[in-house]
């Protein structure tokens, strides 16, 4: 297979966005959450209607498909219109912003625990008539990393703590919760506690997945220069697959995981994909925004 083939491939592979499925919705609101989150916040939170339908052009997605998950993302709170020198477009809301910003920490910043950070423990207590904090601290603790160890007792790797802190604050959720730090100390196995606490096979699938994907896009691109907008086609699905991983590991040290825990090898990956593709594909991005500004 020749170069120009083998960029083809990775193309074709890497994008996977199912223009089929009715209005897209379960795939065209991430693709577009990420374009906002990674060009909208720099260009002072606005993206024109046009410039968005032209970068999910680019992707393949046909207009009317992007237009009509705008507006469910728009009834979900996660976006808000705004016109902008005659210009209909989308802001990013508030507390999208927020959890983009916890986001970006995460996928970008986050280290891997080791033994020494110990453990997190969280215990909480909502009355029946508040049911809905109930799912609301369930819902964050799962997004943070935390895995249950008995009924209403939920544990994280203890680097987290900050995070955790500051996350349940800015979602008022506080006042419901104790949060401890520890080590454990008896009894039993760890590492068989571990996978009880998490499901490892489900996140060994997800990584496995991801390299499954990906790893034809590196191969392609690692001995040539690929486009701005090649490069655009690229990153921004990967990126869209992988913003769910980091919510869904909680970056176990690696002395209580499987020999050869492929999330290592999935990391390094992401960050080679990262480096090559990020710069080019924000190239091509912006040329498209202020094209339509």
């Amino acid at each position: 297979m020749d170069e120009e083939t083998a960029l083809n491939v990775a193309l074709n592979s890497g994008a996977e966005v199912d223009t089929a499925a009715p209005a897209g919705r379960d795939r065209l609101g991430p693709l577009i959450i990420t374009i906002f989150g990674l060009y909208a916040r720099g260009e002072h939170n606005w993206l024109s209607v046009a410039s968005v339908v032209q970068l999910m052009a680019d992707l393949g997605v046909e207009g009317q498909a992007v237009r009509s998950s705008i507006s469910r993302l728009k009834r979900r709170g996660v976006v808000r219109s705004e016109r902008r020198d005659g210009a209909a477009g989308y802001a990013l809301a508030e507390p999208t912003l927020e959890t983009l910003a916890e986001g970006d920490a995460r996928i970008f910043e986050r280290r891997r625990a080791t033994a020494g950070d110990g453990w997190l423990v969280v215990v909480f207590s909502v009355p029946e008539s508040e049911r809905e904090k109930r799912h609301a601290l369930r819902t964050s603790l799962t997004q943070l990393g935390f895995g249950t160890a008995a009924p209403g007792v939920w544990v994280a790797p203890g680097n987290l703590a900050t995070e955790t802190r500051r996350t349940l604050e800015r979602r008022g959720l506080a006042e419901y919760v104790d949060i401890f730090t520890g080590h454990h100390f008896a009894f039993g196995d760890l590492r068989s506690k571990v996978r009880a606490w998490w499901d490892l096979d489900e996140l060994a699938d997800l990584y496995a997945d991801f390299v499954r994907r990906h790893r034809p896009v590196l191969d392609a691109v690692a001995d040539r220069v690929t486009t701005p907008e090649q490069a655009f086609q690229l990153y921004v699905p990967m990126l869209t697959q992988w913003r769910r991983l980091p919510y869904s590991d909680p970056g176990l040290p690696l002395s209580l995981l499987p020999p050869g825990w492929n999330g290592v090898t999935a990391e390094a990956l992401f960050e080679q994909l990262n480096t090559t593709l990020s710069a080019p594909a924000r190239e091509h991005a912006l040329a498209v925004i202020h094209g339509h500004a």
